[in-house]
């Protein structure tokens, strides 16, 4: 008898091109994929909550599948993580409900970017954060993201690549701080209910730009205005992004 078993999965995508499978090179949805093929000899299909690019991270990606053999839910994570690399890692895993599905029926997803704000980049930070070395206006940066929040068509916020019917999302929470380890970090952290293409990428580089004086700090009220994406900042790369968690509600 079959199973919907969802996943917290956690992974560093240095390495990879992304949650979906792809022909270009390994991503997490594959890794993952063989796994279940290798511990339980089934073709599985293994969902997300949503795809993470090349190069991202998370700490909390749910992913959901359906499985038949009949292996008790909570040694599941033992057993795959013994066919894991390391750098990627399934945290927990429950039986669901069959209809169960991660990406439809997410309520908020958290994003954190994080920027290396020091002289020289420390080496261990290379892979997870972004380094800008100029002074950066943090009160600026955080005054500015305040206008993310609410509902908003976020045409100027993302990739002309977005395959979205709509671009309206709601942004629930938007926050910049310096991390309380080491003060020349600076994390933006964002809550929605829903991201387009590159949306939080874009949003962290056109902070990055108002922290650095080169953008207004209405940069961001103007761009969801005018739907122009050329008055916004840059992608920022991929390392610094984090998917955080995802919430469901009472699912």
């Amino acid at each position: 008898m079959s199973r919907r078993i969802r996943m917290t999965v956690a992974y560093d995508g240095t390495d990879y091109v992304g949650w979906q499978r792809q022909n270009n090179g390994i991503s997490i949805q594959q890794k993952l994929e063989e796994a279940f093929y290798t511990l339980f000899h089934e073709e599985v299909r293994v969902d997300a909550s949503g795809r993470t690019d090349a190069g991202v991270h998370a700490r909390g990606q749910v992913a959901a599948v359906t499985l038949e053999y009949p292996i008790p839910v909570r040694k599941l994570s033992l057993a795959l993580n013994s066919c894991l690399p390391e750098d990627i890692r399934v945290l927990d895993a429950e039986e669901t409900e069959t209809d169960f599905n991660p990406q439809f029926e997410a309520k908020r997803k958290t994003y954190c970017y994080s920027y290396y704000n020091g002289t020289f980049l420390l080496p261990q930070y290379r892979l997870y954060m972004t380094h800008i070395h100029e002074p950066m206006d943090i009160d600026a940066m955080r005054r500015a993201a305040q206008d993310l929040v609410g509902e908003h068509d976020f045409t100027a916020l993302s990739s002309a690549q977005r395959q979205s019917k709509t671009t309206v999302r709601t942004i629930y929470s938007a926050d910049v701080y310096r991390d309380a380890s080491d003060p020349q970090i600076i994390r933006i952290e964002v809550t929605g209910n829903g991201f387009l293409y590159n949306m939080v990428r874009i949003i962290a580089g056109t902070l990055a730009d108002v922290g650095r004086g080169r953008l207004p700090e209405d940069i961001i009220r103007q761009a969801i205005e005018t739907k122009d994406r050329t008055i916004a900042g840059v992608t920022a790369p991929p390392q610094g992004l984090c998917l955080m968690r995802v919430e469901y509600g009472g699912r």
